[in-house]
């Protein structure tokens, strides 16, 4: 089952044209890795996909619902009702590289907030999912702690547990890593894994090639607003085709 289907995607900023006739599908269960050099539209890409940015064109499809289309008159992008891409942002879940934490909210009560709020839980039913969200982090013990006394590894594990408190379908992580220095990097990484190992449905931008390799199903190689190659995770990594790909990748060689 396809959970997410892009086809033909693009983004324009003005005049710049940051995603280009970008297209691919994610099934159900699998981890689509993303990469490729800063300013190539991966993170642009997860935006669109995830409602925060709107396309310039093309279709995206989240669970069978279709989020956007081009309109057949006009040839534009045309949005779903309100009930539909609500119920499309229900199903994902983005998990940003700056952690977006409340400050002035506890470890708890960041994790509690959108169950309430969105899912309209009750309170002892939200606390219970942040305990237990909380006990698989690793973070038990810091659910009356706030973010400025936990370390940047630990509030980017509290920010997956908020995602995952709202029981996406599928989850995305936009360079999970690049605020982390390499010590707590392995934390998020081990997460991340576990998840994967859950039969979790994600979409991974990386710069960790080795966590990329070791973790996709898939890989997409982007450069300058379009997938230059995708395929097969080990595949693509070990042996690339294309010589952007290649070029790009002999940086990592020794992982």
């Amino acid at each position: 089952m396809e959970v997410i289907t892009v086809e033909n995607v693009r983004k324009r900023f003005g005049a710049l044209e940051v995603l280009k006739d970008i297209s691919f599908s994610v099934h159900k269960g699998e981890v689509l890795g993303i990469i490729g050099p800063s300013g190539s539209g991966k993170s642009t890409l997860l935006r669109c996909i995830t409602q925060l940015e709107q396309v310039s064109g093309g279709t995206i499809r989240v669970c069978g619902d279709l989020m956007v289309d081009n309109n057949a008159d006009t040839g534009l992008p045309q949005y779903s009702d309100r009930d539909t891409l609500r119920r499309i942002g229900l199903k994902v879940g983005l998990v940003f590289q700056n952690f977006n934490l409340f400050p002035h909210f506890s470890v708890l009560r960041n994790i509690t907030e959108a169950q309430t709020r969105v899912l309209k839980r009750s309170s002892s039913e939200a606390r219970k999912t942040a305990a237990v969200l909380l006990e698989k982090m690793g973070l038990a013990d810091k659910a009356s702690s706030y973010p400025w006394q936990l370390s940047g590894g630990q509030q980017q594990r509290v920010s997956i547990a908020r995602a995952l408190a709202l029981d996406p379908e599928v989850l995305f992580f936009d360079e999970p890593t690049s605020a982390l220095d390499p010590e707590l990097t392995g934390e998020i990484l081990k997460v991340i894994r576990s998840l994967a190992e859950e039969k979790m449905t994600m979409v991974v931008v990386t710069h960790e090639m080795a966590f990329a390799r070791d973790l996709a199903d898939h890989i997409i190689f982007m450069d300058q607003g379009v997938i230059v190659e995708s395929g097969r995770a080990e595949e693509l990594i070990n042996n690339p085709r294309n010589e952007r790909t290649k070029a790009f990748l002999s940086r990592f060689a020794a992982e």
